[in-house]
């Protein structure tokens, strides 16, 4: 039971946060930062979904009741938030980066792109904390289990992260035009997975 409940813990978490697929959505949102910045927002970025994470795991169904606060609301709320930063990836709007204001700029974008859209609700949204929620409940509440899940959601931010320092070299093979060309590409894909987000918190709304 123990091995069957990791396993599933794994595939499943894999399958939904996807950190291959993460791999183009990191390299539109880093465009045309240091390596040094890329690096620390990965590694910020992970560090936030798994504490989102293992807190759901801990804490989610509990607080979410205290809350009143459904999946599907937060599904949508992600999905608006979310569609404000690609329609920015899609318009070009860029800080500067050529006096102390800018490189003050840079390290306050640094915090916040790790934080929204990379962890929020990319890595650690809608589909993810419902997969942990689901998990945690199969666990019932058993120490080795919910250790197990712990250790499921690290593995699975650990590979997001070995992705997103590949993908710093893919970057500076694409060069400076290649790397705008895939932001305002990417931009416009994030934007429809944003509206699907939206979608489906709504058609969960209807079913409810």
């Amino acid at each position: 039971m123990v091995l069957d409940y990791l396993v599933s813990a794994l595939v499943t978490l894999l399958v939904v946060v996807d950190p291959i697929g993460m791999t183009p959505t990191f390299l539109a949102v880093t465009a045309g930062l240091p390596r040094r910045a890329r690096r620390q927002i990965a590694v910020r970025a992970c560090f936030i979904a798994a504490a989102i994470l293992v807190g759901t795991a801990l804490i989610g169904n509990w607080l979410l009741d205290k809350l009143a606060i459904s999946l599907p609301a937060f599904s949508i709320a992600g999905g608006l938030l979310l569609f404000v930063v690609a329609s920015e990836m899609v318009l070009g709007v860029r800080i500067e980066r050529q006096s102390k204001e800018a490189e003050d700029a840079i390290e306050e974008h640094v915090r916040n792109v790790a934080a929204f859209p990379l962890a929020i609700p990319l890595m650690a949204g809608p589909g993810a904390i419902t997969a942990t929620l689901l998990l945690a409940g199969r666990a019932m509440g058993q120490p080795l289990l919910l250790s197990l899940l712990g250790a499921a959601v690290a593995v699975v931010l650990a590979a997001c992260l070995a992705a997103f320092l590949i993908a710093a070299r893919i970057a500076r093979w694409l060069g400076t035009t290649g790397n705008v060309v895939l932001s305002r590409l990417l931009g416009v894909l994030l934007t429809a997975l944003a509206v699907q987000f939206v979608i489906d918190g709504v058609r969960a709304v209807l079913r409810g």
